[in-house]
């Protein structure tokens, strides 16, 4: 699997993770095996937060992970209208019982809300010191808000930043990933495939993965997956409720694109101008 920086963190993770967002609607034994199946294959960074399902896809994940705990790089997220100082911390222990653990790797603020953001923060620090929370990092963060995060907590505190990302969504490569870059921080891209709009084989762009994957010997989807993370500071987190999904997306780690492959999908899917707000689901 392969593996790189993750951020401020010291530590090596594999540039492609799993995501859980919307799997309280799936077959719970399948999600369990794909999650499972994704630890085995290397794919041990598990990202969950407690909006999703409203607390269940916490559960999930608590029963996938039961026994491999070790083996995991979890991260959760609080929601913004619980992150105040002692809502956050109220928050975190609820995701720790209903993920059966006693710490996370990784704690989120989900997007920014309405209570001071130095409130949240002083809580993740708190809960650093405490040994609940191993490090932590923002999610949905433009460039301006990300500033303001660090004017807060100074270099080398917060480790990610997580954002959407996918080929038809490149808006955060204008200023995101560069204030990124700059402060050391991991990118941590969700919906890689676009939330079930992923190019159509008929379309332009859909011929053009097709192609490029019939010559790499993998399929679109691992050659879109490869295009996102093909550089420092770039992680991502695919969904998968399948067990031959996480097989797919695993394989995605070891390819590697050419120049000439890239500069043909950023043709293919070009990243447009300046998004006037960041691009959320």
């Amino acid at each position: 699997m392969n593996v790189r920086e993750f951020g401020t963190t010291g530590r090596e993770i594999p540039v492609i993770g799993q995501g859980t967002w919307g799997m309280e609607v799936d077959d719970r034994s399948s999600v369990i095996r794909a999650l499972r199946r994704g630890l085995d294959l290397g794919l041990v960074h598990i990202d969950t937060a407690e909006m999703y399902g409203s607390g269940a896809v916490e559960r999930i994940v608590g029963e996938a992970v039961a026994g491999r705990r070790g083996e995991v790089f979890l991260v959760s997220k609080v929601l913004p209208q619980n992150a105040t100082y002692q809502g956050t911390l109220r928050a975190c222990e609820a995701s720790l019982s209903r993920l059966g653990t006693d710490y996370l790797d990784l704690y989120l603020l989900h997007w920014v809300g309405d209570h001071p953001l130095a409130e949240t923060l002083r809580a993740f620090e708190r809960l650093a010191a405490d040994g609940k929370i191993r490090c932590y990092g923002v999610s949905n963060f433009d460039a301006e808000e990300l500033e303001e995060a660090f004017s807060l907590t100074g270099a080398g505190r917060i480790a990610c930043n997580q954002v959407l990302y996918h080929l038809r969504q490149r808006g955060i490569e204008h200023e995101v990933i560069p204030s990124c870059e700059r402060h050391g921080m991991a990118v941590v891209g969700y919906s890689p495939f676009g939330s079930g709009r992923f190019p159509s084989p008929s379309s332009a762009g859909g011929k053009v993965l097709q192609e490029i994957a019939g010559v790499q010997g993998a399929t679109p989807r691992q050659v879109a997956l490869a295009f996102l993370i093909r550089r420092e500071p770039l992680f991502a987190i695919p969904k998968a409720a399948r067990v031959e999904h996480v097989e797919d997306n695993a394989a995605a780690a070891s390819l590697t694109l050419s120049d000439e492959d890239i500069r043909r999908l950023e043709q293919a899917f070009p990243r447009g101008g300046r998004p006037r707000t960041l691009p959320t689901l």
